[in-house]
C-alpha cells in the first residue's frame, strides 16, 4: 500500500482540530437511534438497573473497539481508515473489498438510514404537498452532499453546529425529565425481548466511533488528537446515553419506558402536552442531520482512497484543489444512497441491508491490530492499545456475535448485501488487469 497522496489533484490538508474531530465522532454516533431503541432495549433487560448496565456495557465495548482503531489510525494516518489497515494486514485485495463494500453497501445504506429518519420527522413538522417524506429524505442527502463538496470548512462547520444543537436538545430532554412536576404514569411493563437483541440494538446505537480513522490525514497533530478524539467522543456519548436513559426511567418509570412508542415525545409531553411532539420531532431532525452530515463527510474519503490506488475506480481518486474535497467521491456516494432510499423504502430495511457486512469488517480490522504488530513491527505506533491483546479480542468476539445474530434474524436481507462482495473481487481482478496492461505498454 502506497503512502503517497493521490496522483490526481492535490492531497488532503490537515484542517480538523481536536474539537472538530470530537464533534465529528459524537455527531455521527448520536443520531436518532437512541430515541428508537431505548424502549426495546429496556424490554430486554428486566429492570431499571439492567437498563443502565447494558448501556454502560455498550459504551465499554465500543471503547474497546475505539482503542484498536486509535492504534491503527496513529500508526497509519492516511485517508481511508479500514481500507488502509486491511490492505496492509491481509493484502491489497482486502482493502479493495472493504472499499467496494463501503461504496456499494455500507456507507450508502448508513446514509439512507439517517435520511429516512429525517424524512419521517420532517414530514410531521411541515407537510406542504403529498409524498413529501421521500422529498425530504432525498433532499437531505443532496443538500448535505453539496455542502461537503463545496469545502472542508463548510462540511466541518455544519457538523460542529448540528452536534452542538443536538447535544443541547438532549440535555434539555434530561432536564425536563428530571425536574418536571408531573409524576410518571403507573403501567405494567411490556412483554420482554431477548437480551441478545437488546445488546444488538445498543451497539447499533453506539455505531460510528470508528469514523475518525477515515479522516486521519486531515487531523492536526494526529499523533495525539486521533486518540483523544476517539476516547473523548466515545466516553462523552456513553455519558449522554446513560443520562438520557436515566431521565427516561425517572420520568416514565421502567414500565412506562418499555411501553413507549415515542419515548422522548412521551417525556416532554408530560411537561409540555401541547408542543412536546413538535419539539421532539425538531430535535430528532437535527440529530439525524448531524449523523447524516458526518457519514457523508467521512464516507467519501474511503472511496477517494480506493480510487487513488486502483485504476478501475481512478475517477474517484481525485482531490479537488479548489475546494479541498473529494468531490467526485461525494457525488458518487450521494447518488448510490439516493438509489438505495428509493429501492429499500424503509428505515429497518436499510439497517438490515448493512448489518452483517458492517460487523464483518469491524472484526477484520480489529484483528488487523494483532496481525500488523507481527507483520510490521518496525512501524512506529504513537499509541498502543491499552490492555492488548485482551481489549481487541473482546471487541472481536462481540463482532462475531453480531454477525451471527444479524444473519439468523433476517437471512434473506443479509444475503442480498453479502452477494455484492464477490463482485468486488471480480472488480479487483479487473483493476489489476488494467494495471498490468498499462505496465506492459510502457515497457
Amino acid at each position: 500500500m502506497s503512502d503517497s497522496p493521490s496522483k490526481n489533484g492535490s492531497a488532503p490538508a490537515k484542517a480538523l482540530t481536536l474539537f472538530d474531530s470530537t464533534c465529528l465522532i459524537v455527531g455521527i454516533i448520536v443520531g436518532a437511534g437512541i430515541y428508537q431503541t431505548a424502549p426495546d432495549v429496556a424490554r430486554g433487560v428486566g429492570g431499571p438497573w439492567g437498563v443502565m448496565a447494558i448501556w454502560l456495557c455498550g459504551g465499554l465495548l465500543s471503547l474497546c473497539g475505539a482503542l484498536g482503531y486509535a492504534e491503527l489510525a496513529t500508526a497509519y494516518p492516511r485517508e481511508g481508515g479500514d481500507y488502509v489497515y486491511l490492505g496492509r494486514a491481509y493484502g491489497r485485495w482486502a482493502g479493495f473489498l472493504f472499499g467496494w463494500a463501503q461504496l456499494a453497501v455500507v456507507r450508502p445504506g448508513d446514509i439512507a438510514v439517517m435520511a429516512f429518519v429525517f424524512g419521517t420527522y420532517a414530514k410531521s413538522l411541515y407537510e406542504p404537498f403529498a409524498g413529501c417524506e421521500l422529498v425530504y429524505t432525498v433532499g437531505a442527502i443532496v443538500v448535505l452532499t453539496i455542502i461537503n463538496a463545496l469545502g472542508v470548512r463548510e462540511g466541518k462547520w455544519t457538523q460542529n453546529l448540528l452536534t452542538i444543537v443536538k447535544l443541547l436538545g438532549l440535555l434539555a430532554v434530561v432536564v425536563i425529565a428530571l425536574f418536571g412536576t408531573s409524576a410518571p404514569v403507573a403501567r405494567e411493563a411490556a412483554g420482554p425481548l431477548p437480551a441478545t437483541l437488546a445488546m444488538i440494538l445498543v451497539l447499533f446505537t453506539f455505531g460510528g466511533w470508528n469514523e475518525m480513522a477515515y479522516v486521519a490525514a486531515e487531523v492536526k497533530d494526529s499523533r495525539r488528537n486521533i486518540v483523544r478524539a476517539l476516547v473523548t467522543g466515545t466516553a462523552a456519548v456513553t455519558v449522554v446515553y446513560l443520562l438520557i436513559n436515566g431521565a427516561f426511567l425517572h420520568r416514565l418509570g421502567y414500565a412506562g419506558l418499555t411501553q413507549s412508542q415515542a419515548v422522548a415525545t412521551d417525556v416532554v409531553a408530560t411537561v409540555f402536552p401541547q408542543t412536546g411532539a413538535r419539539l421532539i420531532a425538531a430535535l430528532i431532525c437535527v440529530s439525524a442531520l448531524g449523523a447524516l452530515n458526518g457519514l457523508i463527510f467521512t464516507g467519501a474519503r474511503i472511496s477517494y482512497a480506493m480510487g487513488a490506488e486502483h485504476p478501475v475506480f481512478g475517477w474517484l481518486g481525485r482531490w479537488e484543489p479548489r475546494t479541498g474535497t473529494p468531490a467526485r467521491a461525494l457525488v458518487a456516494q450521494g447518488a448510490i444512497a439516493v438509489a438505495l432510499v428509493i429501492a429499500l423504502g424503509s428505515f429497518i430495511n436499510a439497517i438490515l441491508y448493512t448489518a452483517a457486512a458492517v460487523y464483518a469488517f469491524y472484526l477484520a480490522t480489529t484483528l488487523a491490530v494483532i496481525v500488523l504488530r507481527r507483520k510490521e513491527p518496525h512501524v512506529e505506533r504513537p499509541y498502543r492499545v491499552t490492555g492488548y491483546p485482551v481489549t481487541p479480542l473482546i471487541f472481536s468476539a462481540a463482532c462475531a456475535f453480531l454477525i451471527y445474530s444479524a444473519i439468523i434474524y433476517k437471512p434473506t436481507i443479509a444475503a442480498i448485501s453479502c452477494l455484492l462482495l464477490p463482485t468486488g473481487l471480480l472488480l479487483y481482478w479487473w483493476s489489476g488487469h488494467i494495471t498490468r496492461r498499462a505496465e506492459r505498454q510502457t515497457k
